[in-house]
């Protein structure tokens, strides 16, 4: 059987998974300074796009350094962010809701257990795909305003996906009350139910294989376009979702340098850890990602994502000052980045301060609890002159 790109890549990914020792007599060189032997990361579930870039970049610092990286899966924001918080791995190669949703403490990370987070960020991956709404082609859709009364999937429990949905929505000037909810019990059934004919639009990656899938079943797959030239859709979306910018998609399923797609997206995977992180690690980290970038950029779908000159300084969620040592040394890092970067940090001081407030009073339940907290979250963010964006859920 003949394999396609994308199929072999992640092949050769799960194999350095699997056999974790091999290309270690070939070790060039002693790590950097601040690198542990031994390190771990959680991501995506085996098989994601995710699991199988940090599969790839593990085996190529085996193969530069001799460093075992573990890889730590998780199924969703949580389960991800988790080991970090807890200090059972050292960093995530995590998405938007366990980097930017954790950051400011809204659905599952409103949760008592959780609150807003110190997260902070090494790279962002900013690959040729896109991270937006697909629909079927035999839908009709041709545009994000094309959605309205379509049958479009929600996925239970999973947020950050519906708010995905709820922003690509808000760019076209429409709610969810203007298209037919379709509940599904997660990410792999929601698109399974386009496939199958019981919705017609549902949030994905362009590289994911139920991306391929659907392009291939009878139904074809379609990116309804996000213009780039309409500035009050983008209000409103950024309103919603400031983690997405307009980008043209190139890589994944019916996509390619050739037939692109004028569409919104965000970095996946963001490689993050927590503000109480030894800088001198994450100084580390972000360097042999650099350094290694040649090692690992063709082993999986997506790794040129890391590369250098694909880094965003001034996204939604700031960087941890190890990193940033680094960036200033490679002249990346301008004043005006940290000028970006001080205003995230103290966005995340007035969330803290709320939360602790909000958790020193007595609630009748947990209902009352984040009600509370979005009451004084909004006050509190408001007052600050920071935008609230997200309000109620």
């Amino acid at each position: 059987m003949k394999l396609n790109t994308c199929t072999r890549r992640a092949a050769m990914a799960l194999v350095a998974a699997l056999a974790p020792g091999l290309g270690a007599a070939q070790t060039a060189q002693p790590a950097p300074a601040g690198l542990s032997a031994t390190l771990a990361w959680s991501a995506y579930d085996v098989g994601s796009g995710g699991y199988n870039q940090s599969v790839a970049i593990g085996n190529a610092l085996k193969q530069r350094y001799g460093v075992n990286l573990r890889v730590l899966p998780g199924k969703n924001d949580v389960s991800r962010t988790l080991p970090v918080r807890e200090g059972q791995v050292q960093f995530s190669a995590n998405g938007v809701g366990g980097s930017y949703l954790a950051q400011e403490g809204v659905f599952e990370f409103g949760a008592r257990a959780w609150g807003p987070q110190p997260v902070r960020s090494l790279l962002l991956n900013n690959s040729d795909q896109v991270l937006t709404a697909v629909a079927a082609k035999d839908s009709g859709i041709k545009t994000a305003a094309d959605l309205k009364g379509k049958r479009v999937a929600w996925v239970i429990g999973a947020p950050s996906l519906n708010q995905n949905i709820t922003a690509i929505l808000a760019f076209a000037n429409l709610t969810w009350d203007d298209v037919k909810r379709v509940d599904f019990g997660g990410f792999g059934a929601a698109m399974d139910g386009v496939i199958n004919g019981q919705a017609d639009v549902a949030f994905t990656s362009s590289i994911s294989g139920k991306a391929y899938q659907l392009a291939k079943s009878p139904r074809g797959i379609v990116y309804p376009v996000i213009s780039h030239q309409d500035k009050a859709g983008w209000e409103r979306m950024s309103k919603t979702a400031p983690f997405f910018f307009p980008f043209m998609g190139a890589e994944g399923a019916d996509l390619d340098k050739d037939h692109k797609v004028e569409s919104a997206s965000y970095p996946y995977p963001v490689l993050m850890t927590y503000d109480k992180q030894d800088p001198a690690l994450v100084y580390a980290m972000t360097k042999v990602m650099v350094e290694t970038f040649n090692d690992y950029k063709d082993a999986a779908p997506g790794n040129q994502g890391w590369a250098v000159e694909r880094q965003n300084f001034a996204w939604v969620m700031p960087y941890h000052e190890g990193a940033i040592r680094y960036w200033k040394e490679k002249g990346l890092w301008k004043p005006e980045h940290q000028t970006h970067n001080d205003r995230l940090i103290e966005r995340q001081r007035v969330l803290a301060s709320a939360w602790k407030a909000v958790q020193a009073a007595s609630h009748a339940d947990d209902k009352a609890f984040e009600q509370a907290w979005m009451t004084a979250r909004a006050q509190a963010l408001t007052k600050a002159g920071f935008d609230p964006v997200v309000t109620r859920w």
